[in-house]
């Protein structure tokens, strides 16, 4: 891509820090380095290609976005794309957006395990015993033998499948927005989830969040899970019906391993907080040591294929 006049690049992270970025002098561009602070980088009007402030919330996300009018690009460091979508009605037509598919993989795979594994081997009350000189023996549910199903079967929901694999689960059940099938076997619709939901011991959401997937875990989507079985979610807050999961974990019937609320964050004082049998960690699941090195690559293949004028990846849709 070449031109009269740059076309500027708004970065989260600076363009020095990023290995493999194209020469902006040949290339046509100028790098601006904009982390979602209150002072703009540059005239948003001059923008081309936006990578947007990692897990600054939708307010700042979208906050430049109206004034961007020769807009080309909006590239998200996060696999999910809802917080800027409210942002796309004000860009050009023509506009990629492209989420950041093969950078958040690992960690969310590696951390949806650890909240499987710790919920069902007790761990937090080990560490509350601990506190307190608690010697807390006994048995506790194991993940072997298990039936797992996972509620979003895309580059996320494969990863995840491919941890569970060592640990001897009974069978793991696929879902997805359709039915399809994979190497590993079938992959089951949405609308198969009521005949699904009562076989599973633990349930793991990683599916986007849209329209048909708000509260999809939803009080009828929670009484037709089993007596005892897990709910993991690691996807958004607003797939999870905060008020009906909170009745069903309050019973007793039901635990839930989340990483992600509704609200978020979740503020002092909420239930879920301390509801039995919660474990929630802070929207942890892609913020990691895995994290940095795997967005910078991301971002400077994107640029390289943007000046190039090649296609670019992980495009989810195109407005217009």
């Amino acid at each position: 891509m070449t031109a009269d006049v740059a076309a500027d690049v708004w970065l989260p992270i600076p363009a020095d820090e990023i290995e493999g970025l194209p020469d902006p002098s040949t290339a046509g561009l100028a790098y601006r380095f904009w982390d979602g602070g209150p002072d703009l980088p540059a005239d948003p009007a001059q923008c081309a290609f936006y990578v947007v402030p990692y897990m600054k919330g939708t307010e700042i996300a979208v906050r430049p976005m109206a004034a961007m009018t020769t807009l080309r690009v909006v590239q998200t460091l996060s696999a999910g794309v809802d917080h800027v979508t409210p942002g796309l009605v004000d860009v050009p037509r023509g506009v990629a957006l492209c989420n950041a598919r093969g950078v958040h993989e690992t960690s969310t795979a590696e951390l949806t395990l650890a909240l499987v594994l710790a919920s069902l081997r007790g761990i937090p009350g080990f560490v509350r015993g601990q506190d307190r000189e608690e010697w807390r023996a006994g048995f506790y549910p194991s993940l072997a033998d298990k039936a797992v199903l996972i509620v979003g079967y895309g580059s996320i929901g494969a990863a995840i499948e491919d941890r569970l694999a060592p640990f001897e689960c009974a069978r793991v059940v696929r879902v997805a927005r359709s039915a399809r099938t994979t190497e590993r076997g079938p992959v089951h619709a949405l609308t198969d989830l009521p005949a699904l939901l009562p076989g599973a011991d633990v349930v793991i959401l990683s599916t986007p969040l849209t329209a048909d997937t708000h509260h999809l875990a939803d009080a009828e989507f929670l009484a037709r899970m089993k007596d005892g079985a897990l709910l993991v979610n690691v996807a958004r807050g607003p797939v999870v019906d905060t008020k009906a999961l909170l009745a069903e974990a309050e019973s007793g019937r039901i635990t839930a391993a989340l990483d992600v609320t509704d609200p978020e964050p979740l503020p002092a004082g909420h239930p879920l907080w301390h509801a039995p049998g919660v474990l929630v960690s802070p929207h942890v699941g892609g913020s990691t040591s895995a994290f940095m090195p795997r967005a910078k690559r991301l971002i400077a293949e994107q640029l390289t294929r943007f000046a190039a004028g090649e296609p670019l990846r992980n495009t989810v849709l195109t407005t217009g």
